[in-house]
């Protein structure tokens, strides 16, 4: 009979407490599907006084992560504690160096650590398993790394934060701005007190980075990610959008182009047509563009402590099965250095909207501008605020005018625009949104 995989576990917060419970409560079905059964037999956590609602009779508490990720009686070291430094990397690494296998749901830490980590676990034997760091329960990560390990991939994107999916849906359905919508993802707990690394989207850019690697080979670099947020949408973008058949997502685009692999995010206007401009709330998903086959969408929960942890125990059972699979899908010296691509050289149709001076030859300036840089428009929607008419003070406003573009070059985009805004015949900043097609 093959002995039990022995498990330690750092981290006894949400997810930590429910793949306990998992463990216990599937037990049978675990060790029917990995061939050997599973125990938790060693844990650590910042309080051993907290409750938990788990029992851990028999399981021993260890002082800390990095004396559990060395333990003589564990085999597998599962991180649940977060961070892209210590105690979450010094433990990580140690339990790689003494041939343990690691389960984490760390996406900070890999995309910041996550190439010396693989090393780490080629050299010395152990399995670096980390599903849950990106889409919770969709299985992108073994769909990439797997699933699609004979397939080119030409694209990679996806909703890959459920608080700015959350802000964007309520915007779009119920007329709110970001602000309100912001405060309400906040007290239904969807968002953390300081929002900034999610809404200004550097949370799916570590999650992108994780992904550009698999599908494309790449060394996993943060740092090549051209990042925006979506603080700056406003309630008659969303209208817009839906107008012009579309619906903004923030999205994480990795592309393979002639000039490399492009890794973006930013608010994206998509086809209403289109799967992932179904998702909506918290949900994520990721589409997969490959080489000879359709494009395959991936979605459901992308957090939460029951989607998270099935993740994380679906790693756990490979690591029993004895699967050990290159963590980023090809040895670390095959992974291909990857540089920032210049957005001036992204190539795509654009959204523009423009707050135009209500007087002659204003329309004419502004075609003029975008003729200068051979910018071919594809539609144009005016609205008259208040029907037409002067304000009270006898002054017209400015009227918004919504531009949606061939596909051209974003640097042409911006010499355009900056022209405009020099002839000082619209009001305030444009607003430039890119759109991705099917």
């Amino acid at each position: 009979m093959v002995a039990p995989l022995k498990v330690g576990i750092a981290g006894l917060g949400t997810v930590g407490a429910e793949v306990v419970r998992l463990i216990e409560s599937q037990a049978r079905v675990l060790s029917g599907r990995s061939g050997r059964g599973i125990r938790v037999v060693a844990v650590t956590a910042r309080s051993k006084a907290k409750k938990r609602n788990v029992d851990l009779r028999g399981v021993e508490w260890v002082k800390d992560p990095l004396a559990l990720a060395t333990h003589d009686g564990i085999d597998c070291f599962v991180e649940l504690m977060g961070g892209s430094g210590d105690p979450a990397l010094s433990a990580v690494e140690a339990a790689l160096k003494s041939g343990k296998s690691v389960v984490t749901a760390n996406k900070a830490l890999l995309a910041k650590h996550g190439l010396k980590l693989a090393k780490a676990a080629e050299n010395h034997g152990g399995a670096l398993n980390f599903e849950a760091a990106v889409g919770a329960a969709i299985p992108v990560i073994k769909t990439l790394r797997e699933g699609l390990a004979a397939t080119g991939i030409n694209r990679v994107y996806g909703i890959l934060n459920g608080t700015c999916n959350y802000i964007l849906t309520r915007m779009e359905q119920e007329g709110l701005s970001f602000a309100e919508c912001l405060k309400d993802a906040q007290r239904l707990g969807y968002a953390e007190a300081n929002p900034s690394f999610d809404v200004d989207g550097h949370d799916t850019a570590q999650k992108l980075a994780i992904l550009a690697s698999l599908a494309f080979g790449t060394k996993v670099a943060q740092s090549a990610v051209y990042v925006e947020g979506i603080s700056s949408i406003a309630p008659e973008d969303l209208r817009a959008a839906d107008d012009l058949g579309y619906r903004l997502k923030l999205l994480g685009v990795a592309v393979r182009t002639a000039k490399g692999i492009e890794q973006r995010v930013h608010p994206t206007m998509v086809p209403k047509s289109s799967s992932i401009a179904q998702v909506m709330g918290v949900t994520n998903a990721v589409t997969i563009d490959g080489e000879g086959i359709p494009p395959i969408t991936l979605v459901g929960p992308g957090a939460g402590g029951a989607a998270t942890a099935s993740a994380v125990l679906a790693d756990i059972a490979d690591v029993a099965r004895g699967i050990r699979a290159k963590p980023f899908g090809r040895p670390v010296a095959q992974l291909r250095d990857t540089k920032k691509a210049p957005m001036e050289r992204h190539e795509g149709g654009y959204y523009i909207r423009l707050l135009a001076r209500d007087f002659p030859g204003t329309a004419a300036a502004i075609a003029t501008r975008l003729a200068e840089q051979k910018i071919s428009i594809e539609s144009i929607v005016q609205r008259h605020p208040n029907g037409g008419n002067a304000a009270a003070d006898g002054k017209t406003s400015p009227v918004p005018v919504i531009l949606i573009t061939y596909a051209t070059h974003e640097d042409a985009v911006r010499r355009a625009l900056a022209a405009v805004q020099k002839d000082k015949v619209i009001s305030g900043r444009p607003q430039v949104i890119r759109i991705e097609k099917n």
